[in-house]
């Protein structure tokens, strides 16, 4: 995919094996507090990097910049659409609609976003992702937010049916500090915060990271402050023509989650599906036609 389709955060991650140290350094300083970090003056942000104005000039370039005045304009953009809300999202796409009907400009806008989120996603990020997951030995909290608590809720029950130790927290509750009682050092907590990210989401993450739980993220392509504790980031794109972001790509990613768990914990989670469908019978909560 072009670059003009990347974000900035995105075009340094894909270019940081080939930066210099001093390039590298400048990289790492602007995606630990992204994009808000690169805002500053050339000087400003050369001396907190520790690194030479010509080194910042330098990289921009790299990025495929003219100079720095641009680089920091196309950072302005992607902070309003960070933080923008769904008039302002409305606004943007509809001025810019293109023609056809919305159920195909939809269904494009989502492939497109499916196949660069996966563009970026490293297999072994998945993988160590599943296995964090999979590993009953250590709790597992599930967290999401005002929107994407619907993520966690679809998560958490198909994870309480494959392994023991699952536990939902409702981080827009006041209650939420108590679930960090029992957190001890290898507990997992999956994380959902995308932008207008939320401070109890990111308080909690921060918490939980600070008593050695391990964090899997999923957030939006500009990345929630969650990410710098962040275990395993999975940066999906979600710019649908609509007031609303779309979770589509974050569904997929957490379907296939759930079937990689499935397969490395058959032997227990079959016993546990077993159990559960025995139950269901007793309580004969669905219909049977035989």
């Amino acid at each position: 995919m072009s670059d003009s389709f990347k974000t900035i955060a995105e075009r340094l991650q894909g270019r940081l094996d080939t930066l210099t140290r001093a390039e590298r350094q400048l990289a790492q300083l602007i995606l630990e507090n992204y994009p808000v970090s690169g805002l500053g003056p050339i000087t400003a942000v050369a001396g907190k990097a520790g690194v030479s104005t010509p080194t910042v000039a330098r990289m921009v370039q790299k990025l495929g910049f003219k100079g720095y005045p641009e680089f920091q304009a196309e950072l302005r953009q992607e902070l309003t659409a960070k933080i923008s809300g769904p008039i302002a999202k409305h606004d943007t796409w509809a001025e810019q609609a293109p023609s056809g009907h919305v159920l195909n400009r939809f269904t494009e806008a989502v492939i497109d976003n499916i196949r660069h989120s996966l563009s970026q996603i490293e297999t072994s990020d998945f993988d160590r992702a599943s296995a964090l997951l999979a590993d009953s030995a250590h709790p597992l909290y599930i967290v999401g937010g005002r929107i994407t608590h619907t993520m966690a809720e679809y998560l958490y029950m198909h994870m309480q049916m494959i392994r023991p130790g699952t536990t939902h927290i409702q981080s827009t509750s006041n209650s939420w500090p108590h679930y960090l009682l029992d957190v001890k050092e290898g507990d997992v907590f999956v994380i959902f915060d995308m932008r207008r990210y939320e401070n109890n989401t990111l308080k909690l993450a921060e918490m939980a990271h600070q008593r050695g739980a391990r964090i899997v993220l999923f957030t939006d392509q500009w990345r929630s402050p969650v990410h710098g504790v962040a275990d395993v980031c999975f940066s999906n794109r979600i710019v649908v023509p609509s007031a609303w972001d779309s979770l589509v790509t974050t569904l997929l990613l957490v379907e296939t989650l759930i079937s990689a768990v499935q397969d490395l914990t058959w032997g227990e989670s079959r016993e546990r599906m077993e159990t559960l469908e025995g139950i269901f019978d007793q309580t004969r909560l669905f219909r049977k036609f035989t």
